[in-house]
């Protein structure tokens, strides 16, 4: 692995290559009642999340079984984000950590969690708790996704619960999304994206190789694709899924 020349002291190192994760929904949510700007107050002055989706077992996006957890709303909108339905700051499902670990965490089932979205770093009070009850529960290892760099959380957080995140989180995948940067290797969408190491649980595994596999879980209301689907899946993808971003309005990265 390439050690890190970035000058913080929670990075431990940044891979050779890097990592995003590409999850997708046919089913539009409902939107919500409340304005963007007051789900964002809700889920960074409370530990309520404001969920996207969730999965309770995959082995399609981090090492062993993992349940995932995709918040809703991001600030980024990469174009060629293949979740674009995740993006806008309106409510989907609320939700208390307390509730979402009763529902998700299974011992002796699951060996780790995957948060993504939509943009995690946007609700990391909730997220964090998540974690930290989690472990109360039984030892696992937390991969995170984020549209952000990892300087800028480090140094101009979006909010003040970042710190804490960071501190829950064994592997940060950062940065955007860029479509004509997709080299189709390991669980990143893009090679300007970086897996950094913030512990030593997982460095065993060779995530910049990661395969890219998925899986489509149907049930009575929705079907949902989980993993990181390789590039010859694209034109399956866009005729099932064919809303596009196409411009990049968000906050800055």
């Amino acid at each position: 692995m390439v050690k890190s020349q970035i000058e913080v002291p929670v990075c431990k190192y940044i891979s050779s290559w890097q990592t995003f994760i590409l999850p997708t929904t046919f089913h539009r949510p409902k939107k919500g009642q409340i304005v963007a700007k007051n789900i964002m107050n809700t889920c960074e002055k409370s530990e309520l999340l404001n969920i996207a989706n969730t999965c309770k077992s995959t082995k399609n996006l981090g090492p062993g079984i993992r349940a995932v957890v995709w918040v809703q709303g991001c600030p980024h909108r990469c174009p060629g984000c293949i979740a674009p339905e995740w993006l806008p700051f309106e409510t989907a499902r609320l939700v208390s950590p307390e509730e979402l670990i009763e529902e998700l965490i299974v011992p002796n089932e699951i060996t780790g969690l995957t948060f993504s979205g939509g943009e995690p770093m946007d609700q990391a009070k909730g997220l964090s708790q998540l974690a930290k009850l989690a472990r109360q529960k039984m030892d696992l290892n937390i991969i995170c996704f984020t549209g952000y760099r990892y300087e800028r959380l480090v140094r101009n957080p979006p909010n003040p619960c970042v710190t804490d995140l960071l501190s829950e989180v064994d592997v940060l995948i950062d940065g955007a999304y860029i479509r004509d940067l997709n080299d189709n290797k390991g669980l990143r969408g893009s090679s300007n994206q970086r897996i950094i190491h913030l512990s030593t649980r997982l460095d065993e595994f060779d995530l910049e190789n990661f395969p890219r596999k998925v899986d489509v879980r149907i049930d009575q209301s929705q079907a949902m694709m989980v993993g990181i689907p390789p590039i010859s899946m694209e034109g399956f993808i866009q005729g099932l899924f064919p809303v596009q971003v196409t411009q990049n309005k968000g906050r800055p990265i």
